[in-house]
């Protein structure tokens, strides 16, 4: 085997745990359920391969809180570099936080039982969701579109009605509407939604 390559199986391995956590993450976004004979037919991958990757239903919910949340935080910085701070709040709770809460109401049942046998839950996941939104208050703060003032916890308690949205319905529209009333309470004066 070369150094520094990486082998056609390992890449193989990694695009299959890849395809199976996402599969899993619009399953219990959707119908909250967790069936490992569904999820492999959504990834493409046969079920003996989502077993290899997770042993029991268990490991597969964790991985999938996991991947969710690291993701919620890891993409603040790129959407800070490619956006104005406004556009990055609002991309964010739009694209990636109503993304997230949404699956994790399917998860709130599955975690509840897998906390019970496994008491190993991320004990930071509101610490990590709080850091993302005062990066991007701190950004906005800097660009004088919203208020000094503001407390990153009291904004996160205000997305919390994201965590009601239907993902089988128009949770676009709603929102939307939360977006533009929470940025009305934010904004210094001269920012607002699509100005």
């Amino acid at each position: 085997m070369t150094t520094g390559a990486v082998s056609p199986r390992r890449a193989d391995t990694r695009r299959n745990h890849e395809r199976i956590l996402t599969a899993a993450a619009k399953s219990l976004a959707g119908s909250g359920e967790i069936s490992f004979n569904a999820i492999a037919k959504q990834a493409g991958v046969g079920v003996g391969t989502v077993y290899r990757h997770f042993p029991a239903p268990e490991a597969l919910i964790l991985a999938v809180y996991q991947r969710e949340l690291r993701h919620l935080v890891d993409v603040v910085p790129p959407l800070l570099e490619q956006y104005s701070p406004q556009q990055a709040f609002q991309i964010w709770v739009t694209d990636h936080l109503t993304h997230y809460m949404m699956t994790k109401r399917g998860l709130a049942r599955a975690l509840g039982a897998t906390r019970s046998s496994h008491g190993e839950l991320p004990a930071n996941a509101h610490e990590a969701m709080a850091g993302a939104v005062a990066m991007l208050l701190e950004a906005n703060v800097e660009a004088g579109t919203v208020r000094a003032d503001l407390d990153p916890e009291t904004v996160l308690r205000g997305l919390g009605g994201l965590f009601y949205l239907d993902p089988n319905g128009d949770w676009q529209g709603p929102t939307a509407r939360l977006i533009d009333l929470l940025w009305r309470g934010m904004r210094t004066g001269e920012g607002h939604p699509g100005s």
